[in-house]
């Protein structure tokens, strides 16, 4: 492995996840085999030192999770992992007796965190899936499996630690937890290193720019974050082994671009979760004494605002939703209501407008749609140069080798607005364009039109398209 490392350049000690996989599948190894190997080099330690060390990290959490299983109480937490461990088990939360238990040891990882303290690894929130997984496995499968599944989790884990520089569980409980706890669960499904690699990467994907301020002050809602990682991880490893699900971006760049939006998300997203989620934080009555009772008041004021402000903001919803028995939108091929289905309305709306033959298309699309062409611009054309409908599955197969039977000339451009999609339709007798926003769902808003937006909005009535603001 050291001469295979050294020839492609790969510093032992600092391999990337994608990295260790590829040493991984040149040698016939495991993942967690290429991670062992690494640390016995890194630390100069034989591979029975390292798989103690290994377990040696783990002991002051483990701890923890016995206080959250007996004495424990937390403020954000309860009892809750006492009352699900209590009877055997007897109350479980999903079927499989391993499963239930890394979840409910997860549990009671937070509650002793809250009496005792965790050692953090990106922070304590991603400790708690770790241990609560480790306890877990020690106690149903071989200690060997165990400590090579933990290994694994934990060159995952600590690559997160050096990810995580602000608020966010999407580098911490949420985040790490499900990438590290998928690498692990893969090990235990003996998955090869490449399966390792495909699970980290949709593990990863759902958990992007989550924020961390729910958990942290408000009680209960921290349990679906670190219990939800391991779902999430058992999940893709799931996917990972057992099907031929195409996943083709690799591990790093998926942990990359988690890091990068991660600051991101501390900035954008955190503030607007803790205006809404204020009113809920737990307190302190000895710190609060210290509190002017102005600030408090102002706080209090704010709060009965926010709530107040969502209360109405979920009556607008509930006004314009749509009946339960009519639940759903036309169909809309090609993968996404978003990205195919709004676009692809707007063109039909354009060439319902046009008259005569069509001659050019023009399409200009925001960035995200821009970016997303290879889905987008099928659906676009069969709606603007044929009129079809977003659910025609065999036109949007066949419609790009139409177009070029046809003739049509075909314009494509990215147009730096966000939710922009102006598609302008050529014809010998009238053109046409509808400049719109996405508003997914396969719905628009009209912006804009040629001959005119009232036009537009009519044609998008008789043609069954939702219509939004």
């Amino acid at each position: 492995m050291i001469r295979l490392a050294e020839e492609k350049a790969y510093k032992l000690g600092a391999l990337t996840i994608s990295e260790t996989v590829e040493l991984a599948e040149q040698l016939g190894l495991s993942f967690s085999e290429v991670v062992i190997a690494e640390a016995m080099y890194e630390e100069d330690l034989s591979r029975e030192e390292v798989l103690a060390q290994v377990e040696g990290a783990f002991q002051h959490n483990l701890s923890a999770i016995e206080i959250g299983l007996t004495s424990g109480k937390s403020f954000l937490m309860g009892e809750t992992a006492r009352e699900l461990a209590e009877n055997d088990f007897a109350k479980k939360i999903v079927g499989d007796d391993f499963l239930n238990k890394a979840l409910v040891y997860t549990v009671a990882a937070q509650i002793g965190n809250h009496s005792v303290g965790l050692e953090p690894c990106a922070g304590t929130g991603d400790s708690c899936p770790y241990t609560g997984l480790f306890r877990a496995m020690l106690e149903c499968y071989p200690k060997e499996k165990a400590l090579q599944a933990a290994a694994a989790m934990l060159k995952v884990g600590t690559i997160f630690r050096e990810g995580k520089v602000s608020t966010g569980c999407n580098m911490e409980g949420f985040g790490a937890g499900a990438a590290a706890t998928a690498a692990a669960f893969v090990e235990l499904k003996d998955g090869s290193a490449a399966a390792v690699e495909r699970a980290i990467t949709l593990a990863v994907s759902p958990t992007i720019a989550n924020p961390c301020t729910p958990r942290v002050m408000v009680a209960g809602l921290c349990a679906t974050h670190i219990c939800g990682a391991l779902l999430m991880g058992n999940l893709a490893a799931g996917l990972a082994v057992h099907t031929g699900i195409p996943v083709l971006v690799p591990a790093d760049v998926m942990i990359a671009m988690a890091a990068e939006i991660h600051t991101v998300s501390a900035k954008h997203v955190v503030p607007v979760v803790n205006r809404y989620m204020r009113a809920f934080f737990k307190t302190n009555a000895a710190v609060e004494a210290y509190i002017s009772p102005e600030i408090k008041s102002k706080e209090k004021a704010l709060a009965e605002e926010t709530v107040q402000g969502a209360r109405e903001k979920m009556r607008e919803l509930a006004g314009k939703a749509n009946p339960i028995v009519k639940p759903f939108g036309p169909a809309v091929v090609g993968g996404s209501s978003q990205a195919v289905g709004s676009p692809t309305n707007a063109a039909r709306v354009a060439h319902y407008l046009a008259r005569g033959t069509v001659t050019k298309v023009v399409v200009e699309l925001y960035p995200e749609l821009f970016a997303r062409r290879g889905i987008n611009l099928p659906g676009i054309l069969m709606g603007a140069c044929f009129g079809a409908h977003t659910g025609d599955g065999q036109m949007y197969h066949q419609v790009m080798d139409k177009v070029k039977a046809a003739g049509i000339e075909v314009e494509v451009k990215e147009v730096d607005e966000p939710q922009l999609q102006r598609i302008t339709v050529m014809a010998t007798e009238r053109s046409s364009m509808v400049e719109s926003l996405n508003r997914g769902g396969g719905r628009i808003a009209i912006r804009d039109a040629m001959p005119s937006k009232d036009e537009a909005l009519k044609a998008a009535q008789e043609l069954g398209i939702v219509v939004t603001d």
